[in-house]
């Protein structure tokens, strides 16, 4: 089972910053998870929120701000350019969630896919676009079909969804799998890889590893290799 990093180490950092995932290859992760969102002038950041209030005190959408405004607002913040040159330097796979709905559709995948085809070096690394939207998914499917992809669930993704998605991975979250394991043994029956976030719990951990799952993604890279006994 890899472990990727949610945000980064976020237990101990700062989430989706440079901090964040040098802190996780510290911790020893193998791989990196990131939320993309847009800027007004389409500039790929990370960023979880719609709003910047959270983490910078800002009240302003992404999708409103240009880049300087962003960047001004929380100078911390990645663009997906850097966090790539960074993955691919720290020979690190990466799963990159696509937020919606957003305000410029599916632009956020076609600005991804455009960015993946200028990043120097990008074949080295495992990399797969991840969304909880099935057409998102199924754009990006169009678009290139060499692209791995994740179709993430919530406990109210019907099974059907799953089922006749063009993803090569599943991700439903630790709750779900925790309350119907049997999510998890219809992903695997399907050749579907299991991927599932967020992992923080001793015992989720131990959960995952049971039933065979694939990635695990959670904010503390460094306690999930101490629990399945990693060296």
């Amino acid at each position: 089972m890899q472990i990727y990093a949610h945000r980064g180490a976020s237990a101990d950092f700062p989430e989706l910053t440079l901090a964040a995932y040098e802190g996780a290859v510290a911790q020893g992760a193998d791989g990196f998870e990131c939320d993309v969102r847009l800027t007004k002038d389409e500039v790929p950041v990370l960023w979880h929120n719609a709003t910047m209030l959270e983490r910078a005190g800002n009240p302003g959408l992404i999708a409103e701000m240009t880049y300087k405004e962003v960047s001004r607002a929380y100078p911390q913040i990645l663009t997906l350019d850097t966090f790539l040159t960074f993955a691919v330097t720290s020979k690190k796979s990466v799963l990159i969630e696509t937020k919606h709905p957003v305000i410029s559709g599916n632009r956020i995948e076609e600005i991804i896919l455009e960015t993946l085809e200028k990043t120097k070096g990008i074949k080295g690394i495992d990399l797969s676009i991840m969304s909880f939207s099935w057409f998102a998914i199924e754009k990006i499917k169009k678009m290139d079909p060499r692209i791995s992809t994740t179709l993430l669930m919530s406990k109210k993704t019907p099974w059907f969804s799953a089922r006749i998605s063009s993803a090569s991975a599943i991700g439903p979250g630790i709750n779900e799998i925790r309350a119907e394991p049997i999510r998890a043994e219809r992903i695997k029956s399907s050749g579907r890889t299991l991927n599932v976030w967020t992992v923080d719990e001793p015992s989720d951990i131990e959960l995952c590893k049971k039933i065979g799952v694939d990635i695990l993604i959670t904010n503390m890279p460094a306690q999930a290799r101490e629990v399945l006994g990693y060296p």
